[in-house]
């Protein structure tokens, strides 16, 4: 018996906000992007507001929200070759579209408040009957998708969604959130 009902793939990349869901036995099917609301640091919502600007100081607050370009988190690490969200300007940096992505975490904290429970940040353990947002890596699974018409960002955004479903179903996502615990 699955945990949940429906599945939400997410790709922040940059150049769109990538969104896909699977509900049910469905397959996950792409959602319009939105760009409504951008936590106060990283205004990068703005037109013509880049997180460039915002680092250098020319808009928002990004200097009260930095962090060292060595600092792993637990997805990070435990996908290996994934750089950290603070390692600016390399190849393969996730850092701009970490940071144009991840004031969407306070506008759902304020949409859903206490029906959403961010994996491992809200506990290790997801209470029955909430939604979950959980990071994961989404080149673990790519190849195991055909990517068909998608775009790299939107296969990944697929990705999630579909296999976060597939195990869920499995039961293999509630192994996997229990052996994190263990390396986290």
């Amino acid at each position: 018996m699955s945990a949940f009902s429906r599945y939400i793939g997410i790709d922040y990349s940059l150049k769109g906000l990538r969104v896909y869901c699977a509900v049910g036995e469905a397959a996950a099917n792409e959602v319009p992007t939105f760009l409504e609301d951008f936590q106060r640091h990283w205004p990068t919502d703005a037109e013509h507001t880049y997180v460039d600007f915002v680092r250098d100081g020319a808009a928002g607050n990004g200097a009260a929200r930095t962090g060292n370009a060595r600092w792993r988190r637990v997805t990070e690490q435990r996908a290996g070759s994934a750089k950290s969200v603070f390692h600016f300007d390399v190849q393969g940096s996730v850092a701009k579209s970490t940071h144009a992505g991840i004031p969407w975490l306070l506008y759902l904290r304020r949409r859903f408040g206490a029906r959403l429970h961010f994996w491992p940040f809200d506990g290790w353990s997801i209470p029955a009957g909430m939604s979950a947002v959980i990071e994961v890596y989404p080149s673990l699974w790519k190849h195991t998708f055909p990517a068909h018409n998608r775009t790299p960002d939107q296969h990944d955004a697929f990705t999630v969604a579909s296999w976060l479903r597939e195990a869920d179903r499995s039961g293999q996502l509630a192994r996997s959130l229990q052996k994190s615990c263990k390396f986290g």
